[in-house]
């Protein structure tokens, strides 16, 4: 018996995704190095976890408000404030991990049909995400050179966001290139589409994620409060909560309260032991960040001299986040090529295809790792290249 297709057409036609696709072909497989996710390697810090644990001691199993239990937007604002120079309680959502707080901007902002354009290669999630919702989605693509790494030009961005869009997505620092908007960018990008009424969403997933200076140029430090911008963010990355599934939104005020509705009928609230958890590594994790961003910068460096040393790789060395996304000179199919580097030599990277035809021939490696797994990651390589 065949049934009919049960998903409406703009659903059944996402892409799966490449980056899982290579995953499950070796999730299982004894003496994979897995360097596909983008996830650190440690566990959660003692404190922030006992935190959760001493919530649930305390019997704090109810359901919590919307946008979040006090303590934690109080602090979100006090920290947004602290990096970005402005922040009320009332420009906080707090959400169910960094990708619910982008789901819940797309279903805030976009209605099916609107023009949405994002710059590209980028995570999966943030191109899908919009088709969900049956938008048109643009793709700007970043211009790559093997000495100075991934650029945007300005002017092609400028001139995709016609009076038309609804919203610009950007990604940085970049997941997967390491891209990093500049100051001056910015400012040209917020003034542009402030005169059109376009909104902006800025998944700052990597803002602390930068090697130069301790956060990366935002909108939120140049925006007025009228202004079009909002920002999702996660635990994630910064406080290596990766499973916790915790993020937040920074938006205008009257945006927020309107997401608080969509959050009722989406998740209703977030865990409050997780929000406790939250609410220590805000509070005193700085030094997490810190030491994090340490030890990948020296795992970043350490790894762009290993590939330096095998022909055909073209890298260039990411100025943030937390991956390495190089070309492999002649390869043309980079998820046949990542499967097979998983199936004949145990090394489990991302296909650059994933995150759209601007990547395809390169691979994404997340470097947050030990020199010894990175290193002996590097000798597969060499190994699948035939070098």
């Amino acid at each position: 018996m065949t049934f009919p297709p049960c998903a409406r057409d703009g659903v059944r036609a996402l892409a799966n995704s490449k980056i899982r696709e290579v995953a499950n072909a070796g999730i299982g497989r004894a003496g994979v190095l897995p360097f596909w996710f983008g996830e650190p390697d440690d566990v959660t810090p003692a404190f922030i976890r006992a935190a959760a644990v001493a919530s649930l001691d305390a019997g704090e199993t109810f359901y919590a408000h919307n946008l979040g239990i006090p303590e934690l937007r109080a602090a979100l604002a006090a920290y947004t404030a602290r990096l970005h120079g402005r922040c009320a309680v009332e420009n906080i959502a707090v959400t169910n991990s960094g990708m619910n707080a982008l789901m819940l901007c797309f279903q805030a902002l976009i209605a099916p049909g609107d023009r949405v354009v994002a710059v590209t290669p980028l995570w999966p999630n943030l191109v899908e995400g919009p088709r969900i919702l049956s938008a048109d989605v643009h793709r700007v693509a970043l211009d790559f050179d093997a000495h100075g790494g991934w650029r945007l030009d300005l002017g092609r961005l400028l001139a995709a966001l016609t009076p038309a869009t609804r919203v610009l997505i950007v990604n940085s620092p970049n997941n997967p290139t390491g891209w990093t908007l500049r100051r001056a960018e910015q400012e040209a990008i917020l003034a542009h589409c402030r005169a059109r009424g376009i909104w902006i969403i800025a998944d700052d997933a990597y803002e602390r994620m930068v090697f130069a200076g301790t956060v990366a140029p935002s909108f939120l430090d140049i925006a007025a409060p009228e202004d079009r911008v909002v920002s999702a963010n996660t635990f994630s990355k910064s406080w290596l909560m990766t499973g916790w599934r915790l993020g937040w939104i920074t938006g205008p005020a009257p945006l927020v309260e309107d997401i608080g509705k969509i959050i009722e009928y989406n998740t209703s609230c977030a865990q409050t032991f997780v929000q406790r958890a939250g609410v220590a590594a805000v509070t005193g994790g700085d030094a997490v960040t810190a030491g994090f961003v340490d030890r990948l910068r020296r795992a970043r460096d350490f790894l762009h001299r290993a590939l330096a040393g095998i022909d055909g790789i073209e890298a260039a060395v990411p100025p943030g986040a937390m991956y390495a996304f190089f070309r492999v000179r002649g390869m043309t199919d980079s998820l046949a090529f990542c499967k097979r580097l998983v199936a004949e030599h145990g090394l489990g990277v991302a296909p650059g295809i994933a995150f759209g035809p601007e990547g395809e021939g390169c691979v994404r490696w997340c470097f947050a790792a030990g020199e010894e797994t990175l290193a002996e990651g590097v000798r597969r390589l060499a190994r699948g290249l035939g070098r």
